[in-house]
Formats: structure tokens, C-alpha cells, sequence
């Protein structure tokens, strides 16, 4: 399998970085995440992904602080690899419609690709149907961008309301909701997965499956029906990869998640691939043309 087989460019939609000198991730805690405790950085991302063929990505939010946002679109402006951000703001405020406005002014605001909450961390399952967070959701459907769903399965119905609520919003499914891998259960995730992709506005990244499974001894026949159900609940036109670096680096380097990511696609042909791994990206967060085409490289298929 060569890296050509992705088709043209390669989009890395979804990947972090932070400067623990800048602010601390306090949610980076305990010895279990104590490789994560350290500053990651573009350029460090940088060398990998070039290696990789990777030539744009989505940069996602981290905390939910209002400063980190611009700092995102700032960096993205100065960056040849970072193609869209996507950001955070707090949809319960009364103007979110005004504070994406300040953001799109401000230093490469025309990177702003989506918003995203930490709903995962929300103890209120229907947190995404409050009446406040809805009227948000609707802030930014108006203002032409995504949102990122980070969910866990639990939190699933709400995600299926609020998309059903808000069908001019196109809702970004990360990490396929967070399935457990590690315990080897399909259901009930997999019935919500299906509702979920009924509905039209709704997209999925292939990313993050490596540190739901277990870190230590994960196998790709482990994660082979996690990724087949979205492949065929969402199909490929609405499926994205994302790398989830540098988290992903708890259980596998950057190179092992696209190796990986390619096997568990392998059974698609090459516009359906390039769907996965450029064109879904590019249409969903409306990034600018500017992937070229990686040289041909033999990768493993690991």
C-alpha cells in the first residue's frame, strides 16, 4: 500500500498542541498521561506528518478557555500545514453569534473551521439540548461553520437530537463517540452510531480509536468492528481521518495510527479513500486547495 493510494494531499483533520508554559491542561493528570505532561508543539507535529505524506490539518481545541482560540487561528496563519481550526467558545453566552465574529476579524480568523465543547466532561448527558447551548449551536450554524462532537456513548441520544433540532448544522462526530474498544462491547454504541448517520448533517472522524482500546496490547482486529460500522453507517463520503496527536502517542506513534487507518480501509477504492483521507475534510470544513500531492512512499501496512 503506497501513500499515493489516499489520492491527492492528505488531510490530518484532527490533532492538538499545547505549550505547558503558555497555560497548564489540567486535564493531562495522573501517571497514566504522564507522557502527554510536556509541551507538543507544530514543530514537532511537523517532521511526522511531512514523513507521513500529510499535507494540511484541522487543529482542535484543547481546553475551554477563551484565549487558546486565537492563539490557534494566529499560529494557523503562520503555518503551511495547518489548513482550518477548530476552536471553542462557550454557547451559553449571550453573544456567541459577536464572539465568532471578533474571531474571524482577528489574526487568522478565516481559519476558523468549527467550535467544539468538552461535552464529554459534562455530568448532564443532555447537556447538548439545553435551550442556552442549543441557541449557541444555532450562532454557529449561522455563521457557516461545524461543530465537533467529543461525546461518550451515553451522551449519544442527545447528539442525535440536537442534529435532528438543527439541520442546517453539520455536526463532526470525533472519535466515533468514544466506543469501547477495550471491553470488546458493540452495543448499545453501535444502534446509536446508525441513528446518528441517519441524518444527513452529520459527518465522523476515524480517529482516536487506539486509546479506546487497550494501549498495551491492541490489535487491529480489535478495532476492525468499531471501523466498520461507521464505514458503513456513515460511508465514506462522510468519514474523515484524524490522527489525534500527540494523545494518540499513548498507545501508538503517528506513523502506526495512518498505518492502521489504512489497513481498516484497505477494502475501498481509491476515490472512496481519498474521500477518508482528503475529500471529506476539505468539503466538511470548507478548507482552502492548497494540499499537493505527497510522492509516491511505500508505507507498512503494520
Amino acid at each position: 500500500m503506497t501513500a499515493t493510494d489516499t489520492g491527492p494531499g492528505f488531510v490530518d483533520a484532527h490533532h492538538h498542541v499545547w505549550d505547558l508554559s503558555v497555560r497548564d491542561q489540567d486535564w493531562i493528570s495522573g501517571d497514566e498521561l504522564a507522557p502527554l505532561r510536556r509541551d507538543f508543539t507544530l514543530g514537532d507535529l511537523e517532521p511526522e506528518a511531512r514523513a507521513a505524506g500529510v499535507t494540511a490539518t484541522v487543529l482542535v481545541q484543547t481546553i475551554t478557555v477563551p484565549e487558546e482560540t486565537p492563539e490557534f487561528l494566529a499560529l494557523a496563519a503562520r503555518s503551511e500545514l495547518v489548513a482550518g481550526v477548530v476552536g471553542w467558545t462557550d454557547l451559553t453566552a449571550p453573544d456567541v453569534a459577536g464572539t465568532l465574529a471578533k474571531l474571524r476579524a482577528g489574526p487568522g480568523g478565516e481559519h476558523l473551521a468549527g467550535i467544539r465543547h468538552q461535552v464529554q466532561g459534562e455530568p448532564d448527558p443532555r447537556w447538548l439540548v439545553r435551550p442556552e447551548v442549543l441557541r449557541g449551536l444555532s450562532a454557529i450554524a449561522e455563521a457557516g461553520l461545524v461543530y465537533d462532537l467529543v461525546v461518550k456513548p451515553h451522551q449519544l441520544a442527545a447528539a442525535v437530537e440536537a442534529a435532528e433540532r438543527l439541520p442546517g448544522l453539520t455536526f463532526v462526530l470525533d472519535h466515533l463517540g468514544k466506543p469501547p474498544i477495550a471491553s470488546g462491547e458493540l452495543a448499545p454504541w453501535a444502534q446509536q452510531i446508525r441513528s446518528l448517520a441517519a441524518l444527513p448533517n452529520t459527518v465522523c472522524k476515524l480517529s482516536g480509536m487506539v486509546t479506546e482500546a487497550d494501549w498495551d496490547f491492541w490489535t487491529i482486529a480489535a478495532l476492525t468492528p468499531y471501523a466498520d460500522t461507521v464505514l458503513d453507517a456513515f460511508g465514506p463520503g462522510r468519514l474523515m481521518f484524524g490522527s489525534d496527536w500527540p494523545v494518540c502517542r499513548l498507545a501508538a506513534t503517528y506513523a502506526e495510527v495512518i498505518a492502521v487507518a489504512r489497513v481498516l480501509t484497505a477494502g475501498l477504492s481509491p476515490a472512496e479513500r481519498h474521500d477518508v483521507f482528503t475529500g471529506t475534510a476539505m468539503r466538511t470544513y470548507d478548507l482552502p486547495v492548497t494540499a499537493r500531492p505527497a510522492p509516491p512512499r511505500e508505507t507498512p501496512c503494520a
